[in-house]
């Protein structure tokens, strides 16, 4: 699957190019509770966070958008000139703390699944919402 992240990373135009950057998760066997370790996992993800950088959270409970809707928000962040970081929680999800920065909580799907599928996916998904963007056909048009 790493295979298929990097072929859409490699895909994506100078403007938009996306970079996978992974946190060390909370090792599960430190005796810590869930609450603990997605605190520590926190702590992470907001010092790998570049600073003015606009935080969209994928979460379970998050806004359900359709490519279209998604390439429009590309294109509202590219006018703003925004760094968009996607973060992808841990295991046990994501503490409210890095909830509470995102400037959108993204549902990608109500299933529950894989890092490295979802990975491969936003990729997907972020090609084709900057194709759709830059004027290509969208599939279904």
């Amino acid at each position: 699957m790493v295979e298929g992240f990097n072929e859409y990373a490699r895909r994506m135009p100078p403007e938009a190019r996306i970079e996978l950057v992974e946190v060390k998760a909370e090792p599960r066997t430190s005796g810590k509770t869930a609450e603990q370790m997605m605190a520590a996992e926190a702590q992470r993800i907001s010092a790998a966070l570049p600073g003015g950088t606009t935080v969209v959270v994928l979460d379970e409970r998050g806004r359900d958008l359709d490519t279209e809707a998604l390439a429009a928000a590309y294109k509202r962040w590219q006018r703003e000139g925004a760094n968009v970081a996607i973060v992808i929680g841990g295991p046990d999800g994501l503490h409210a703390s890095v909830k509470e920065r995102a400037a959108l909580l993204l549902r990608l799907s109500s299933l529950t699944l894989p890092h490295a599928l979802v990975r491969v996916l936003l990729a997907e998904a972020l090609y084709r919402a900057v194709s759709i963007s830059r004027g290509h056909p969208y599939h279904r048009e």
